[in-house]
């Protein structure tokens, strides 16, 4: 059983870096390394018909993100922390 490595994983900020959702930014919420996709929150939201069942009984359109592939993708750079100040000291 072989794994795929990816640079991204569940959890991580990242920025969208090609395609319609260009410059979007948001947290991954699944992985799917078999086929090279992405779930992010809030980005490429998808409609879709649902049949009435009895979790959903009137049935309609459910919206919920759509998979991005994960090449189009980059780790947001975090904040960086600055050091605190040297010292300088005088020389004698």
């Amino acid at each position: 059983m072989s794994r795929t490595k990816t640079h991204v994983k569940k959890g991580d900020t990242v920025v969208v870096i090609a395609g319609a959702h260009k410059g979007a930014q948001g947290a991954i919420k699944e992985v799917q390394p078999a086929k090279s996709r992405v779930l992010i929150e809030g980005v490429r939201i998808i409609k879709k018909a649902v049949k009435p069942s009895q979790a959903n009984p009137n049935g309609g359109f459910i919206e919920k993100e759509g998979p991005i592939h994960i090449s189009n993708v980059k780790l947001a750079e975090a904040p960086k922390k600055s050091a605190p100040a040297k010292k300088k000291v005088a020389k004698k």
